[in-house]
């Protein structure tokens, strides 16, 4: 990892018939973002042109072929594709779809490769995307297998900062998936991001129970009792500071959730609803656990209000913003572990 300067931000396009396009564009077209780093969208020139004409914007692109054409200062779309490609907004077309993946694989295939520092991934459509080719539920589970690590969606804004242990699986199978082995992954996992990614030396960590009432002593399920009390017991005795489980329903309403670093959800709802609630559309969901970097907004596609030149793009900005923070603390991190008689120095 190099020295963040003016960083290299991969951008896969997603889904060209939704808000995707307009985020990112919305974002680069305030020159002073070109002054924190250099934006290369994984696309086709032609095509960000025409939708840039659509939406009446102004902000000049850069066409180029090769990643290693890329000019600093200007926000550059890497020609992805040749052909035209027919644009419906609001529609779910699976040929977009695949034009989407086309983006995101390449964009994946840039960041293993070091020709990019970040990626932000503009938004798709979990439908449409699938194929022979690519059978993964989003993003995240990609990621997880091209890239080292164990990959977790954290959600973040500001000092909000909200992670699950089962994400996008049906509430019915929940509590089938929670294991001891599991839970500690994703605490440490946790833990680590804190540390090196956010700049938190003794992070504190709260877990939500599963069950109502964190079960109400075994009268509303046992797996709070039985397995996650347990666990959180073992990691606090081992050093790790982490706290629960807490009854979910009143955590969020009484800012409970202020008194910690992150809080852990045990499935996908229970997390990103008051987490949306609370971030006002400016959450930015963050891949914890990989030895890579990628963001993106906490919205979707938006097929309701694409082409009008209406979409909110602070979440995307908001995106673009926590991964180049998040390189710059990594690269910190990684410095002061490399060198830890220089850091004792700097104390003394």
């Amino acid at each position: 990892m190099k020295k963040a300067e003016n960083i290299i931000v991969g951008i896969s396009i997603g889904d060209l018939n939704g808000i995707g396009s307009e985020v990112v564009l919305k974002t680069f077209d305030d020159s002073r973002m070109l002054e924190l780093c250099t934006p290369v969208i994984f696309a086709n020139v032609k095509v960000m042109s025409f939708i840039k004409k659509t939406l009446e914007l102004e902000i000049p692109l850069h066409g180029i072929d090769q990643i290693d054409q890329i000019v600093p200062g200007k926000v550059n779309v890497l020609n992805i594709w040749r052909e035209g490609v027919d644009l419906n907004f609001g529609a779910n077309d699976p040929i977009i779809g695949k034009y989407a993946i086309k983006s995101f694989v390449a964009a994946t295939k840039a960041l293993k490769e070091n020709q990019i520092d970040v990626l932000v991934t503009a938004p798709i459509n979990k439908y449409n995307i699938q194929s022979e080719e690519f059978k993964f539920p989003g993003h995240t589970d990609y990621l997880d297998k091209e890239l080292e690590g164990n990959a977790l969606m954290l959600m973040v804004q500001d000092n909000l900062r909200v992670g699950l242990l089962t994400d996008h699986i049906p509430v019915n199978d929940v509590a089938e998936h929670l294991t001891e082995k599991l839970i500690i992954q994703k605490i440490e996992t946790i833990k680590q991001t804190l540390i090196q990614d956010f700049g938190i030396n003794k992070p504190k960590i709260a877990v939500l129970a599963l069950n109502p009432h964190a079960g109400d002593n075994g009268v509303i399920g046992k797996e709070d009792d039985e397995l996650v009390k347990p666990v959180i017991k073992k990691m606090f005795e081992k050093g790790t500071l982490v706290f629960g489980p807490f009854a979910a329903d009143g955590f969020f309403g009484s800012s409970q959730y202020q008194k910690y670093d992150a809080v852990v959800a045990t499935y996908h709802d229970q997390g990103l609803i008051p987490f949306k609630t609370l971030s006002f559309g400016g959450g930015v969901n963050y891949t914890a656990g990989l030895n890579k970097i990628r963001t993106s907004p906490d919205h979707g596609t938006a097929y309701e209000i694409a082409g009008k030149g209406i979409a909110d793009y602070n979440s995307f900005k908001e995106a673009v913003y926590t991964a180049i923070d998040i390189y710059n603390s990594r690269y910190q991190y990684q410095e002061m572990s490399k060198n830890p008689m220089k850091t004792k120095e700097k104390q003394l």
